[in-house]
């Protein structure tokens, strides 16, 4: 499969992991552990609301990836963000994972993805060009 495609399609696939938990985890609420992890860290106060602007957050960096504006900052900010809230869920609420701790590793999937999307293979993609 060429480089161009397979970069395609991990830039999509990443895209859609944050609509996913944007969307529907936490602005739809379909996924409520989210909203208990929020509350949890944050407190009970502004909680609904607080999870529903981490998930537009969320929506706006799906938007920011298939836009490939300033694709590299993007990519930092994705793995900070990541690195940041996982680190952060595993020390404070691992209960409340999906995988409890374990959760941690598939995080570090991810970054791993979205590093070698952004700095292997599109550095491939514009050294052809």
């Amino acid at each position: 499969m060429k480089i161009r495609k397979i970069y395609k399609i991990l830039t999509f696939c990443i895209a859609t992991v944050w609509i996913v938990n944007g969307l529907f985890c936490k602005v739809l609420n379909l996924v409520p552990r989210h909203d208990q992890i929020v509350t949890r860290i944050l407190g009970d106060d502004y909680s609904r609301v607080l999870t529903i602007l981490i998930g537009l957050s969320e929506i706006l960096m799906a938007i920011w990836v298939l836009s490939k504006f300033k694709s590299k900052l993007n990519a930092i900010a994705q793995i900070a963000i990541v690195g940041l809230m996982n680190t952060l869920e595993f020390i404070l609420v691992p209960d409340l994972l999906l995988w409890g701790k374990l959760n941690s590793l598939f995080a570090l999937l991810f970054i791993l993805v979205v590093y070698f999307n952004e700095f292997y293979l599109n550095k491939k993609i514009t050294q052809q060009t």
